[in-house]
């Protein structure tokens, strides 16, 4: 830019706007209207975060109520539109308190993979040379190890885990692919023009990567967000299954699964309606985040 002053080279450099994002609202809308696909995962997902938002207010019963023990499990009907479970528990209050505690749970993990993620591979990027060299070093060493077995060892080891304990788990051992990905945007960003301009104007470092090349990797971190949240909603009930996840007698769908494993045959709706659950939300957030990634062209994206 010859000729350019200081002044210019900042208002060029502050100028340049970011990209638009998915969560636009314009952007989003137009997505659900041509595609009814989409349009019904993400429906899915609006009934659902609200019945877990308002479990205390909709559930018919206290979850961890069991009025009569000795009458065991018994099917659906009109006072227990899904049964009960083993001791009497109504199934479909424990299933809406079940979907805060699982929706809350890959929500915070995926938030703290996130920004542990974006941070790492942010610093890498911009730094290059040697420090992205180590940085991405210990990535590819915590890529190696398959994440469920990274899970099952920790677990196996600490033994019983807290709620938070929990989610920090979970999310510090997720964040990998997003350094990739983030990583590989903020490389593609730090020569452009904008940027270039915001260095030669005395912008510090840190300005420059926060206003003028973290906005570029928001998108398809955003959208790799959305699909991490139905990856975490699977690892939590897998590990409640296998008894690692949250404890009895809080409910999570994995643990409700687990207790119904044993009288699947006699009581399946023990376990049916909150495998139906979680395969619902697994599927709706699978579809909207491939339908995003698809609209907004993040090939990238595969990179995790």
């Amino acid at each position: 830019m010859p000729n350019a002053t200081p002044g210019s080279l900042v208002a060029f450099a502050d100028a340049t706007p970011a990209p638009l994002a998915p969560w636009a609202p314009g952007r989003l809308a137009a997505l659900l209207r041509r595609d009814p696909v989409a349009a019904v995962a993400a429906a899915t997902l609006v009934v659902i975060g609200l019945a877990a938002l308002l479990a205390p207010v909709i559930a018919p019963f206290d979850p961890a109520q069991a009025p009569d023990i000795a009458a065991g499990a018994q099917p659906p009907s009109a006072n227990h539109w899904l049964g009960t479970d083993s001791v009497s528990r109504d199934l479909l209050s424990r299933l809406l308190f079940g979907a805060r505690v699982s929706l809350g749970i890959s929500v915070v993990a995926v938030t703290v993979a996130t920004v542990v993620g974006t941070a790492w591979g942010a610093a890498a990027g911009y730094a290059g040379g040697w420090t992205d060299r180590v940085l991405m070093h210990l990535v590819d060493a915590g890529l190696a190890i398959p994440r469920i077995l990274l899970l099952l060892g920790i677990v196996a080891l600490w033994g019983t885990l807290s709620m938070s304990s929990l989610v920090l788990l979970i999310g510090l051992t997720g964040w990998f692919g997003a350094s990739r990905l983030v990583r590989a945007e903020v490389r593609a960003t730090r020569e452009r023009d904008f940027v270039i301009a915001a260095r030669a104007s005395g912008a510090s470092p840190l300005r420059v990567l926060v206003r003028h090349v973290l906005p570029h990797a928001m998108t398809p971190m955003l959208v790799a967000a959305t699909l991490g949240v139905g990856q975490v909603v699977v690892i939590e009930a897998g590990l409640s299954f296998l008894g690692y996840g949250v404890a009895p007698p809080t409910a999570s769908w994995g643990s409700l699964i687990r207790e119904g494993r044993q009288a699947l045959g006699t009581a399946w709706w023990m376990s049916v309606f909150p495998g139906v659950a979680l395969a619902a939300t697994v599927l709706a957030i699978n579809v909207l985040g491939d339908r995003l990634r698809a609209t907004l062209g993040g090939q990238q994206l595969h990179a995790q």
